[in-house]
Order: structure tokens, then C-alpha cells, then sequence
């Protein structure tokens, strides 16, 4: 996405885009990084961006809508949301002449249209059909974020922040790994610390007071008490920062936070991997930059667990989150946190 924005920014602006991916938030942030390059001013761009809808029109409207002189400018903007749920025809002979009318318009798109095709994500065998199979060559993905750090220091960075390691740690493991929430928690807490920290690191302080945790009862308390294999000292913390949070939004950050911690641990499990310089560890366990000081800890935490207890581990993360989800009966959030840490440790 970084090499996409570049290329905007330098006017290398291409006739047609297609998106397509679950993270909404980055691929409107494009649409509206196109809107600024194209119109000099917001009334310009208001006057001369389309947007449809796929449920409510045909690929041949898109087409169509898209082959028309702009009225006021030199160039016209077409974003179509849910390209992947348009608007189908009757009959084979005209979903076929609705293909063609495509595949002649990408042959040789008009100069003075810019058109954007933005859909949810899309099956990899859907991508090899019509009509997604036609625009490869202008096709971007935005998969759903998996690695919150690493999206979350990056973002940090595009706006001349750096997170201090503790505190991108914290905010990773508090914060839902979307993209839309990152940006947005990542705006607020560069407001925040813009007069308290001229050097432009953002530190564990900040990140507790902006987002709201509590220094005392946090995940980190709760890695030293899982390392521990304290299963009273765990589950103590445990209800502490489901209470702090609220029970649900408490128990899916436990969850979340052990799902990543556990994973990380097997993996540092699996033949060869001590083998690893700790950049390589660090890179495998998904950790990059002043993260690689954590990468350390799980080295020694590896060594803490036998295979057979990380399984255990694991398994039972999956069903805590099954019961988050309602895929299995539980009583309450508390009874599903308490079986989870029995469950860990029995």
C-alpha cells in the first residue's frame, strides 16, 4: 500500500483500480488520497466523484457511467462500493455482452476518467472468474490486518511517531487489530502527546492514560503470572482487567493477548527454530524494530513450556473464544475466563 500512495503522490495516477480486501478504512484512505490529487479543490471533487453502489447497478451501467464526459473538469472520479455483490442480468447472451463491454473499456480506458472497483474480499477461485479475472493487472489487496504491532508502528512512523517497545506492546494488545481502530486510537494518542513529548515517542504513560488501562492490572501483569504458571495469581488478574474493561471487551483482550502469546511459543517449539539468530526469531514471531528486545523474553518463555502444555494452551484459547462467539454454551464471561485458566493450567 506504501509503494500505491507513493505513486499518487507523484501523479502516476492509473485509469482503473481494484480493490479488494476487508479493510475498508485503507482503501477509502486511497480513495480520498485520488479525490486530492485529481481536484484542486473538495467542491471540484464533490462536483466530479461518482459513487454507486454494486446491488444497484450492472457492470454495464458502471461502464457506461464511466465512458461519459466529465461537465466541469478535465477528469472524473467513479468509485463503486461492493463491487463484489453487483447487480446481475437475465440471460447468458447479456452477462456476456456486459463482460465484453468491460474487457474493451480496460483495453483502452478514457483519459479522462479515473475508475475505482472496491469490494469486500473475494474468494480466490471467485478471482479467477469474471469479471475480477479482467482486472488483475489493476488489482491492490487489503487483507485484514494481522499483525496489529507491526501496522501499528508503521502508521506511528508515516506520522513521524515512534512507539517506545512497552508501550506498541500494550497498545497492541488492547487494541482490535483493524485498521480503521489503529489509525484512529494512533490519531488520538499523537494529539494527546504532542506537547508532552517534543522528541515524537510515544511511551507507555501515554498509551495507559489515552487508552484507558491501568497500569496495575494489564496484560503484562498477566504474562508474568502465565509464565509463573500461578493459576490464582492468573486468574486474579484476569477478573481484574475484566473488570477494569467490562466483561466482554476484558475477556476477548485476554483471549486475544494469550492467543498471540501461546502461538508464539509453538512456534519457537518447532524443529530448527532455536537455531535462529534473533533478528530471524524476532521476524518469525511476527516482531520487528525496538520489538526484537521482546523477541528475548519468549526465547526464555519456550523453554518454560514443554510442547505438550503449549497444545494444552492453545485448545483451550479456542474454546474460550468459541464461547465468546456463542459457538458453544457458557454461562457467563467469568465462568468462560475461569474454565479457560483451569483448563491452561490443570
Amino acid at each position: 500500500m506504501a509503494d500505491l500512495k507513493k505513486q499518487i503522490a507523484s501523479g502516476k495516477i492509473a485509469p482503473v483500480y481494484f480493490f479488494q480486501g476487508a479493510e475498508s478504512w485503507l482503501k477509502e484512505e486511497i480513495e480520498e488520497q485520488l479525490k486530492a490529487a485529481l481536484f484542486p479543490s473538495e467542491n471540484e471533487a464533490a462536483l466530479n466523484t461518482l459513487v454507486l453502489y454494486g446491488p444497484d447497478v450492472t457492470l454495464g451501467q458502471i461502464v457506461s457511467a464511466a465512458s461519459e464526459y466529465p461537465m466541469f473538469t478535465e477528469k472524473k472520479l467513479i468509485v463503486v462500493r461492493q463491487f463484489d455483490k453487483l447487480k446481475k442480468v437475465t440471460g447468458k447472451d447479456a452477462a456476456q455482452q456486459q463482460d465484453e463491454s468491460l474487457q474493451r473499456y480496460l483495453t483502452d480506458p478514457p483519459s479522462f476518467a479515473v475508475l475505482v472497483l472496491d469490494a469486500d474480499e473475494v474468494d480466490k477461485k471467485e478471482l479467477e472468474k469474471a469479471p475480477f479475472k479482467h482486472l488483475k493487472a489493476f488489482r491492490h489487496d487489503f487483507p485484514a490486518i494481522k499483525n496489529a504491532d507491526a501496522f501499528a508502528a508503521e502508521r506511528a512512523r508515516e506520522s513521524g511517531w515512534e512507539f517506545e517497545p512497552d508501550a506498541l506492546k500494550t497498545f497492541a494488545a488492547y487494541i482490535e487489530p483493524s485498521s480503521r481502530l489503529i489509525c484512529q486510537e494512533i490519531e488520538k494518542l499523537t494529539l494527546y502527546a504532542s506537547d508532552k513529548r517534543p522528541d515524537r515517542r510515544i511511551n507507555l504513560d501515554d498509551v495507559c492514560d489515552c487508552v484507558g488501562i491501568s497500569r496495575k492490572y494489564n496484560v503484562f501483569e498477566l504474562e508474568k503470572a502465565v509464565v509463573s504458571k500461578n493459576l490464582r495469581q492468573c486468574s486474579g488478574v484476569a477478573l481484574m482487567i475484566m473488570e477494569q474493561e467490562g466483561q466482554k471487551e476484558g475477556l476477548m483482550n485476554i483471549v486475544r493477548y494469550l492467543t498471540t502469546f501461546f502461538l508464539r511459543i509453538w512456534k519457537l517449539q518447532t524443529p530448527g527454530a532455536q537455531q535462529l539468530s534473533l533478528q530471524e526469531t524476532a521476524a518469525m514471531l511476527g516482531m520487528y524494530g525496538r520489538q526484537e528486545f521482546f523477541a528475548k523474553n519468549f526465547i526464555g518463555y519456550a523453554r518454560q513450556f514443554s510442547a505438550a502444555e503449549t497444545e494444552k494452551a492453545i485448545l483451550a484459547l479456542r474454546e474460550a473464544d468459541a464461547a465468546l462467539k456463542g459457538i458453544i454454551p457458557s454461562p457467563d464471561d467469568k465462568f468462560t475466563l475461569l474454565k479457560l485458566m483451569q483448563r491452561m493450567f490443570s
